[in-house]
C-alpha cells in the first residue's frame, strides 16, 4: 500500500496531525500499537482529571454544610470512580475513532526500515512522509525500580484497587502534585519528597509556596530539598515515583536510519523536521515539554508543512499555557517572575487575591491569586501565573492576551462581567484594586 504520510503513534500530536494532513488532501495512514489516543487519553490528562474530579465532588460535599446543604456522611466508592474513568475514556476513544474517516488504522507495531519503507506486521507499506509521535512513558529513578505493586509508575496509580492508607510521592513536579491533591481528598495520608528547593520547579516560586502552605493545611507532608533514599520507605504502603518522562523511540531502527537523537528525544528544527528531510517528529518524543496541546501544535505544525512546503511554519515555544489540575488549580503562561528577571527585563508584577473575589466567596473558594508580569516600556502582558478556583480556565484569557502581543492596560480596560472569577484579572491590572 501506498501513502502520502504515515503518522506512527496515535496520541495527540499523531492524532491531529493525520486529521490535518487528511483535510490539507493528503492520503494517511496512521499506526498504534496500543490503544488509540495515547497517553493523554488513556494514561494521562483524561483519567487523572476524571478521577481529580470525583475527588473535588466528594470534597465539596463534605462541606456541604457551609452553604446550607444537608448531607449524609459521604462515602468514596472508588471502584465506581474507576468505573466512571474507563467509560469516559472508552467514549473519546470511540469519538477518535469515528473522527477518522478516511484515514487508514492499523493496530500495530511499526518499523522503519528506510526513509520511505515500514514494516508493519511483516508487511511493507510505502510513503513519501512519515510523522514520528511515539510519546513518552515514566522515568525510572534509581534504586526505586517500577514493581507494579509498592514502586508504581503514573500508569499503575490509575488502576490501583483501593485507597492507599500512606503514600509516599517522590517528585514534586506537576503529576506528583496532581496525585497528592487526588488522594489525600479520597483520604490516604500523603508525603511528596522533592529533590529541588520547591515544590513544582520551573513554576514561579510565590505560586509554588503558596501550593506547598495549603497542602500542608489539608496534612499532606511536604519535603522539599530532600533525596527519597534518606526516608523510610517501610512507612509507607505505596510509593509513586514520578520523576519525570522519557522519550519513547526504542525499537523504531532510528539509529540503523540515522535519524538524530539526543538522550533518546529526536532532534527536530522549527518545522518539525528531522535530519531525514522527509521524516517529521512531534509530541513527547520531540519535545522537552511534555504537554498534550504543546503535542497537538506540534502535529499540526508538522502535518501543514508537509501538505504545503512552499509555506512553511514555524513552531513557537513561548506563551504556550500549562495547566497544574491541583486543588486549588494552577495555571501559567509566559514568562514567570523568575526568568522575567534573569532575562533582564524591566517589568511590572499586578496581584490580585482571590479573598477579594465576590465570586470566588459564593463557591467558599478564596484560597489563591491572580499575578501577572508587564513589560514596563511597551505595556504588553509577557506572562501570569494563576493559583485559584478555574485558574486552568482563567489562564486561557491571558493565554490569548500573550500570544496576540496585548497591551496590560487594554486587558484592564476590557469589561468582564460581574459576579465572576474572570473579572479578578481585571481587578488585578486596576490601580487600588490588586494585593
Amino acid at each position: 500500500m501506498d501513502y502520502d504520510l504515515a503518522v506512527i503513534g496515535s496520541g495527540w500530536a499523531g492524532f491531529n496531525a493525520a486529521l490535518e494532513a487528511k483535510a490539507g488532501g493528503l492520503k494517511v495512514v496512521l499506526i498504534e500499537k496500543e490503544q488509540i489516543g495515547g497517553t493523554c487519553l488513556n494514561r494521562g490528562c483524561i483519567p487523572t482529571k476524571t478521577l481529580l474530579q470525583s475527588a473535588k465532588v466528594y470534597s465539596l460535599i463534605k462541606k456541604s454544610r457551609i452553604f446550607g446543604v444537608e448531607t449524609t456522611p459521604p462515602q468514596a466508592n472508588f471502584p465506581e470512580i474507576k468505573l466512571r474513568k474507563n467509560k469516559i475514556i472508552q467514549q473519546l476513544q470511540k469519538g477518535m475513532e469515528f473522527m477518522l474517516g478516511g484515514i487508514d488504522f492499523i493496530n500495530a507495531e511499526a518499523k522503519i526500515l528506510s526513509a520511505n519503507t515500514l514494516e508493519i506486521n511483516k508487511n511493507r507499506i510505502n510513503t513519501n512522509f512519515m510523522l514520528i509521535a511515539t510519546g513518552s512513558k515514566p522515568l525510572e529513578l534509581k534504586g526505586f525500580k517500577f514493581d507494579g505493586k509498592r514502586i508504581v509508575s503514573s500508569n499503575e496509580m490509575l488502576d490501583l484497587e483501593e485507597i492507599p492508607k500512606s503514600l509516599l510521592i517522590i517528585g514534586g513536579g506537576v503529576i506528583g502534585c496532581e496525585f497528592a491533591s487526588l488522594f489525600a481528598a479520597l483520604g490516604s495520608q500523603v508525603s511528596i519528597a522533592e529533590l529541588t528547593p520547591q515544590l513544582l520547579p520551573g513554576v514561579d516560586k510565590e505560586i509554588a509556596k503558596k501550593l506547598e502552605t495549603i497542602f500542608k493545611k489539608k496534612n499532606i507532608k511536604v519535603n522539599t530539598n530532600t533525596d527519597a533514599a534518606t526516608l523510610d520507605l517501610a512507612a509507607y504502603n505505596l510509593i509513586l515515583v514520578c520523576i519525570g518522562r522519557a522519550p519513547v523511540t526504542e525499537g523504531l531502527g532510528l539509529d540503523e536510519l540515522g535519524i538524530k537523537t539526543q538522550n533518546g528525544r529526536i532532534i527536530v528544527d522549527e518545522y518539525m523536521r528531522t535530519n531525514i528531510p522527509n521524516i517529521y517528529a512531534a509530541g513527547d518524543c520531540a519535545s522537552k515539554i511534555c504537554l498534550a496541546h504543546f503535542a497537538q501544535y506540534q502535529g499540526c505544525i508538522a502535518a501543514e508543512n508537509i501538505v504545503d512546503a512552499q509555506h512553511l511554519r514555524k513552531l513557537n515555544t513561548f506563551g504556550i499555557p500549562s495547566c497544574i489540575f491541583t486543588d486549588p488549580e494552577i495555571g501559567t503562561v509566559g514568562f514567570t517572575e523568575e526568568e522575567a528577571k534573569a532575562n533582564n527585563i524591566d517589568f511590572a508584577v499586578n496581584k490580585f487575591d482571590f479573598m477579594g473575589s465576590g465570586m470566588a466567596r459564593v463557591i467558599e473558594e478564596t484560597e489563591g491569586f491572580i499575578k501577572i508580569i508587564s513589560d514596563k516600556k511597551t505595556d504588553k502582558a509577557l506572562g501570569a501565573s494563576i493559583i485559584g478556583p478555574r485558574a486552568t480556565e482563567l489562564i486561557g484569557i491571558l493565554t490569548l492576551a500573550i500570544q496576540s502581543g496585548i497591551k496590560a492596560s487594554n486587558i484592564r480596560d476590557t469589561v468582564f462581567a460581574h459576579p465572576t472569577l474572570s473579572e479578578g484579572i481585571t481587578s488585578a491590572l486596576k490601580q487600588g484594586h490588586g494585593i
